[in-house]
């Protein structure tokens, strides 16, 4: 008996440690979901990631310099809208042994790749701290916020990255598609909760303004709420969509692509303008949402908290009513337009009389050899569509900072429109100049243009 009762108990410790070792092989996978309970004290996380804070910013801030060149270049004579200077020049580093971009462009993908000689710059960009990830706000939108609402959008752990020069000028033109008499309606101001209705009462229909009240009201999200986990040394009423769209456009905040896992593999995303949505028909950089009304719900229900249903709930998910507030706050979206071209006709063209050389040799250029109108078609320089560069031809699979660079799939291809108004570029912000990306779009596409080429391309493109 005494055998018998050995047995059993070594039987069943033997089957509680198979259990254990199962339960501790499934935690330690990657999962899709992200930890719910604190393990620690609010101040003992606040305390360690301020401490680690230094490590993120010197290793984000080496990455840049190796990159880039970061310097203030301005264009003597190309403005944004509300008269901030353009950046100009190739910012992209060429490789150590190539001349020039003339040189690196005649060698074939495939040497490239072997030579390990594709430009850093072109490589995919990662957080500031990829490994975390979240919202990251330019220290300009932090500061006005403050000022003006009193609502610290300052993460402790973690500041924004690319010199304030690259960024689109802030606060950004509104240009409405209703009221295009009235031009830029912001009278030069963020707008924000605190003024969003003395400045649109009068100019709204009542939908429109209440649709544009909830773009400017915060909600709580996955770094600024009131939950232990957050990064911010308060508790935070959140963000708003236009703590990111500012002024419906974009001031270079930045996240993290919500519908990848894991997290070495999500993309970053540079927020993208909100002006002309009423042309597009595709929403998100990767998912491809079919509308604005899709986007602006997925947002809200998910997105904010890094596509987690789960830790939504914790930290106060706020579901919107479809037919009373979305479609209110895709009314008011739908109705930012582009910034005015003075040198574009009705249907998205040159206007002789009014372009230089340069830009008329730029326009012949992006419909014929530089192929870039095969995508982008006027009036408004987009198909609709998504399309994937394949740029991994050119570069082996790597770690870079916490991003793994691989092959990155489809992108949305975005409006030209007001392009000049809204750096950096690509999804992922990893293009600084509209030089950086004709340079981009030159070697990718073995277009072969000569330098005189792309400064023309340059030139038309600054007219859009």
């Amino acid at each position: 008996m005494k055998k018998i009762f050995v047995m059993l108990f070594l039987l069943t410790a033997f089957s509680y440690l198979v259990s254990l070792n199962y339960l501790n092989a499934q935690t330690s996978k990657e999962s899709s979901y992200m930890p719910v309970v604190e393990k620690e004290a609010f101040n003992t996380t606040m305390n360690k990631l301020i401490s680690e804070k230094q490590t993120y910013m010197k290793r984000q801030k080496e990455l840049l310099e190796n990159r880039y060149d970061l310097s203030n270049k301005i264009s003597p004579d190309v403005t944004m809208s509300r008269g901030k200077p353009i950046q100009i020049g190739v910012r992209v580093k060429l490789p150590k042994g190539i001349r020039s971009f003339e040189d690196l462009a005649k060698m074939k993908p495939e040497e490239i790749k072997e030579r390990g000689l594709f430009p850093m710059g072109f490589m995919p960009l990662p957080h500031v701290n990829h490994e975390a990830g979240g919202q990251v706000y330019p220290q300009m939108h932090i500061d006005e916020i403050n000022l003006q609402e009193g609502r610290d959008l300052t993460r402790f752990d973690i500041e924004y990255d690319i010199p304030e020069h690259f960024l689109p000028e802030f606060p950004s033109a509104i240009y409405l598609t209703t009221r295009p008499d009235l031009g830029d309606v912001s009278k030069g101001q963020l707008v924000t909760i605190n003024n969003y209705y003395e400045l649109f009462n009068g100019i709204l229909t009542p939908k429109q303004l209440d649709g544009l009240r909830l773009l400017v009201t915060p909600f709580p999200q996955q770094e600024f709420n009131m939950t232990a986990d957050r990064k911010t040394k308060l508790p935070s009423r959140g963000v708003t969509c236009f703590d990111c769209h500012a002024n419906g456009n974009t001031n270079g905040a930045i996240h993290l692509e919500q519908t990848v896992r894991p997290q070495p593999y999500r993309s970053r995303l540079d927020t993208p303008t909100l002006r002309g949505v009423n042309i597009q028909r595709l929403f998100g950089s990767k998912r491809a949402l079919k509308t604005v009304e899709d986007f602006t719900e997925f947002e809200q229900r998910g997105a904010y908290f890094d596509g987690d249903t789960v830790i939504a709930m914790k930290k106060g998910v706020n579901i919107l009513d479809r037919g009373a507030q979305v479609h209110a706050m895709a009314e008011f979206q739908e109705i930012l337009d582009f910034p005015p071209a003075p040198k574009l006709d009705v249907f998205g063209r040159l206007i002789k009389e009014k372009a230089s050389a340069s830009e008329l040799k730029g326009e012949e250029l992006f419909f014929g050899k530089a192929k870039c109108a095969n995508c982008h078609t006027p009036p408004y320089y987009t198909d609709n569509l998504m399309y994937d560069l394949k740029v991994e031809k050119f570069y082996n699979n790597q770690l870079i900072n916490g991003k793994m660079a691989f092959a990155e799939g489809p992108i949305k291809n975005f409006p030209l429109r007001g392009l000049k108004d809204t750096p950096p570029y690509l999804h992922d912000g990893r293009l600084l100049t509209i030089d950086d990306t004709v340079e981009f779009f030159n070697l990718i596409l073995e277009l072969k243009l000569t330098k005189d080429e792309k400064a023309n391309l340059v030139s038309f493109l600054q007219c859009l």
